[in-house]
Order: C-alpha cells, then sequence, then structure tokens
C-alpha cells in the first residue's frame, strides 16, 4: 500500500461506531422526503429534513420537473459562463431577484459552492472577512479559501463584533457573514444590530438564508425581511434544498457585484449549471410558497407547540426561536445511541457532534416542517422522553 492509502486507511472511527450498532450516516429511504418516511419497510416520523414548507412530493412541483425534463433534458453539459445558460436558468434569476428587491442574482449548482465561492472571490489581500463562529461550513470553506485577512467574533456577541471591526481600517473593504438562523442551533442572527455596526464601521453584510427562506418573512423572503432590512443587506444567499424542494443555491446583490462575480467566481465558471429540472422545481415551489400562506402559518403553529412542549419537559434546547430544535447531549456516545435508540422508536432524528459543533456541545437536531401535526409532535416528545431517561440525559 502507498503512502497516501496508509494514511487514509488508518482513519477507523466509523467501523468503530459500526461495530457498536449505533452508526447513524446514510441511512436509507424509500419513500418520498415529507413528516413520515419509508426507512426498511416501517414508516417513521421524519424529525431531520429540512424541507421546512413540505413540498418535496408536491405534485405541482413534481410535474414542472418532468416538462422541463422533456424540453431540456437532464443537464446542460456545461457551465452558465459557457454552453449552459437556458431560458429557464434567466427566468428563475429574475423571479428571484424581484423576490428578494435586488438587481440581479445568480445561480450556483449546491449552496455550499455559493458561500465557498462567493467569499474568497469577492474579497482579497488587504481585505477582512469577519464571521461568527458558529457560521456554516461552506461560509469557514470560503474564509479558508480567501487572501484576506479572516477575523473570528463570539457567537452572536455584538461586543466581540465591534471589537473586531475597530481592528480593521475604516477605509478597509470589510465582509461580515453571518448565518440568518443558525443551522444547528436554531438561534436567530441579531440583524438589527450587525446592520448598525456594519453602518458604523463602513463594512458590507452578506447573511446566509439557507435556514429562513420560506420561514421567516412575508411571503417567506427570509430573516433579512422579517426584520425589514432586506433592501439594505447587500449580498443575500440562499439555497434551493430546503424550503425550495431542489437543489442549487444563489447569491442576490447589486448589478455591480453580480457582474463581477459572474466573471470571476471559478466555481461558478467552471461548474455546470443546475439541472432543468431543478430549475423549474424552483419555480414552481416559488409561485407555491408565495400563494399558500397557510404552509408558513401552520410550520410556526407546530414550531411554537413543540418549542413549548420540548422546554416544559424539561430538555436543553438552548436560544433556538425556530423549527430547528437542538436537544443538547453533550456526550459523542451518547448523542449517537440515541439517535439509534429512537430511530427504533419510530422517529428519525440527526446526531450533531464535531466538527458541526464544538464537542462540548453535541446534540440531536430536530427540524419541524409545515406538513408536520401537533399530534405527531405528541409523538415525538413522549419518545424522546422515554428515551432520554433511559440513557439519564432528562432530570
Amino acid at each position: 500500500m502507498k503512502p497516501l492509502q496508509q494514511k487514509l486507511a488508518r482513519y477507523t472511527e466509523p467501523q468503530k461506531v459500526k461495530r457498536q450498532g449505533v452508526y447513524p450516516y446514510f441511512r436509507v429511504i424509500s419513500s418520498d422526503q415529507d413528516a413520515v418516511v419509508t426507512m426498511d419497510g416501517k414508516r417513521v416520523l421524519m424529525l431531520g429534513s429540512n424541507s421546512y414548507l413540505g413540498l418535496t412530493n408536491h405534485p405541482k412541483i413534481k410535474e414542472a420537473a418532468i416538462e422541463a425534463t422533456r424540453k431540456y433534458g437532464t443537464g446542460c453539459a456545461g457551465s452558465p459562463f459557457l454552453n449552459g445558460t437556458l431560458d429557464i436558468h434567466i427566468e428563475l434569476e429574475q423571479l428571484m431577484a424581484e423576490f428578494l428587491h435586488k438587481d440581479g442574482v445568480m445561480l450556483f449548482s449546491a449552496g455550499f459552492q455559493a458561500n465557498s465561492g462567493t467569499i474568497p472571490a469577492i474579497t482579497g489581500r488587504g481585505d477582512y472577512v469577519i464571521y461568527d463562529e458558529m457560521d456554516h461550513a461552506s461560509i469557514i470553506e470560503g474564509r479558508r479559501l480567501t487572501f484576506a485577512e479572516t477575523l473570528k467574533y463570539k457567537h452572536g456577541s455584538m461586543e466581540d463584533l465591534e471589537r473586531v471591526l475597530q481592528r480593521c481600517p475604516l477605509d478597509a473593504a470589510k465582509l461580515v457573514v453571518t448565518d440568518g438562523v443558525f443551522s444547528m442551533e436554531g438561534d436567530v442572527a441579531k440583524l438589527p444590530q450587525i446592520h448598525e455596526l456594519c453602518d458604523k464601521y463602513n463594512a458590507t453584510l452578506m447573511v446566509d438564508e439557507a435556514h429562513s427562506l420560506g420561514v421567516f418573512g412575508r411571503e417567506g423572503r427570509g430573516v433579512c425581511d422579517h426584520f425589514g432590512l432586506l433592501e439594505s443587506t447587500e449580498v443575500v444567499m440562499g439555497t434551493f434544498s430546503k424550503s425550495l424542494a431542489a437543489i442549487g443555491g444563489f447569491v442576490a446583490s447589486d448589478a455591480e457585484t453580480i457582474n463581477w462575480m459572474k466573471h470571476n467566481v471559478r466555481p461558478y465558471i467552471f461548474t455546470a449549471s443546475i439541472a432543468p429540472a431543478a430549475a423549474a422545481s424552483v419555480i414552481a415551489a416559488m409561485k407555491i410558497m408565495r400563494s399558500e400562506p397557510e404552509r408558513q402559518e401552520n410550520l410556526w403553529r407546530v414550531t411554537n407547540y413543540a418549542l413549548k412542549c420540548f422546554r416544559e419537559a424539561g430538555f436543553e434546547i438552548g436560544h433556538t426561536e425556530t423549527p430547528i430544535i437542538p436537544l443538547y447531549v453533550r456526550d459523542d456516545p451518547k448523542t449517537f445511541q440515541v439517535t439509534r435508540m429512537l430511530l427504533d422508536e419510530g422517529v428519525f432524528v440527526n446526531p450533531v457532534v464535531s466538527p458541526a459543533v464544538p464537542p462540548k456541545d453535541t446534540l440531536i437536531r430536530l427540524s419541524w416542517m409545515a406538513t408536520h401535526t401537533i399530534e405527531q409532535v405528541d409523538y415525538a416528545v413522549d419518545k424522546v422522553v422515554k428515551c432520554f431517561k433511559k440513557l439519564d440525559l432528562l432530570k
């Protein structure tokens, strides 16, 4: 075996967890992604999906994807920069730009790529990238790739953000990047205060709306709109793989920023365009999201009830105020154990361990959809209480 393969072969952590019978990844689902899914022929309550509006199996969206495939085929065979721009991509860009009150939008093949490609493209030597320590991995990847100086501030601490901004020259280009909703903890960024500090210290703000699009704001426009700050937020990023029921990502901004990005973001220039079916799915999903406000309303009805139930049951859920509910375990082996126990009880949850969170903050992550019911919340709480008590995790 050659040295590289020898090094890789020394990685055996997954095998150890598999031998213990609690390996929690790559679990196979054989049905659509909805409030209940099929696994090994059994019906399982899905509390691990990011399909917040419950649209992934909507008949109008599936039909839109089928029709787009009939018209355009299954792929574009090239990047948008060269041969991969379809009229349906332009339609989606214009729809998103209008929806978010921005001059322009550019589409990415994945949400991760939107962050990891944009940040190093719009910043460089002599600039500063400032980020929350709990930002998504795609933002962290973007700051690793930039030639700008990168500075971290403590999660949600406006005092620390101001301290970091004070270290930067006032006339230097500065990009502050934050999740709108933090994907593991479920808490919401303090956007009004962040905006004030960005204005005070002449910094540009970029907000990742991946987990807030469809959840917050008018017609699901996101957390920037929720705070009345959508038009004044310079760069808005989002993904199509959650509320919008497809795959891909986008960045929305002013005309000059989008012009620069379309000619300088390497992952955009050198990656094939999103599939026609995905573009058509997003267009259909946006129309449904805007025309069926009851989906967002029911999502919050279920979410608020679930938050109340888990708090009253004595769970440690941090500062979440969203459909994402973290149940802190603070122990890696027990996090895997309780995940397995819940699946055996018919409840699918996601374990979150390092490096997604610090080792002391391991948790299981629940996320609610518009298609869940109050009765399903009650069922989930009962099963989670049962499993946590068995492991002495609930006092």
